[in-house]
């Protein structure tokens, strides 16, 4: 009886470990990844075609794309290069912008502290918002996360951006006006709806609306004396420590 019991209970750890492999895999990263690529679609084709009215050409959508690979900054850059401005000035906003990676990444980190510095920058280097909100999510009650899974999801979303901001930089030379269909605002809209899913899997509405509103009120007030990109960063950082003080406190 005692040798049966035993048994059952060596298959039910290998089929633990089993189970656990597979759902760390490369492929479960890429099935992880699919509920974004609807997002990222829309998103990278509003890229492209906005990149396209700014007068960028296919070439140049792709390298940015491919060698930036940031929405936002890219929206932005868009939008800079169709006002004229200036290189310094395109180079320094959009590294502010893109300022908040250091932010993902450092919250990130702790869960692949078993890899190499090597491995974790290359993890780092096609982090996003969205592939960090996914990463987040799945770290629930877990102490680390498995290399293969997250560049499963990591190369399947920029690959998938890649290849929506061509199909928008092929198709926007037909669409002249962009804001006429909301594209412009296709980032924001996605931001907000990973902000509610990650708010709702939570399940702590008080603490997340708190820090919601400390940031949204800190932006408006620090506008006053600092430029968008700067307001934001400032809030992000100080709504996000007062956050993390009311956890650890509670």
């Amino acid at each position: 009886m005692e040798s049966r019991i035993k048994t059952v209970s060596e298959k039910v750890q290998v089929n633990k470990q089993d189970f656990t492999v597979r759902e760390d895999s490369f492929y479960q990263g890429v099935k992880d990844c699919i509920p974004t690529l609807l997002g990222y679609l829309s998103i990278g084709f509003a890229a492209g075609v906005v990149g396209k009215t700014s007068g960028l050409s296919l070439l140049e959508i792709t390298l940015m794309s491919t060698m930036i690979y940031a929405g936002s900054a890219q929206f932005i850059m868009a939008g800079m290069i169709a006002s004229h401005g200036s290189v310094t000035a395109i180079i320094l906003t959009v590294f502010i912008v893109n300022l908040r990676h250091l932010l993902l990444s450092a919250a990130v980190s702790p869960y692949f502290r078993h890899l190499t510095s090597f491995k974790t920058m290359l993890i780092g280097t096609l982090l996003t918002d969205e592939t960090f909100g996914v990463a987040m999510n799945k770290a629930m009650n877990r102490t680390s996360l498995d290399e293969k899974w997250m560049h499963g999801l990591n190369v399947t979303a920029y690959l998938n951006w890649i290849i929506a901001t061509i199909a928008g930089a092929f198709f926007g030379q037909w669409i002249t006006e962009p804001e006429k269909f909301g594209l412009d605002f296709a980032l924001t809209g996605m931001f907000i709806g990973l902000l509610v899913l990650q708010m709702v899997s939570r399940k702590k509405f008080f603490k997340d609306l708190m820090v919601a509103v400390c940031a949204v009120g800190l932006v408006i007030g620090s506008s006053y004396f600092l430029s968008g990109s700067m307001a934001v960063i400032a809030a992000t950082v100080i709504a996000a420590t007062l956050g993390m003080a009311v956890e650890k406190w509670r």
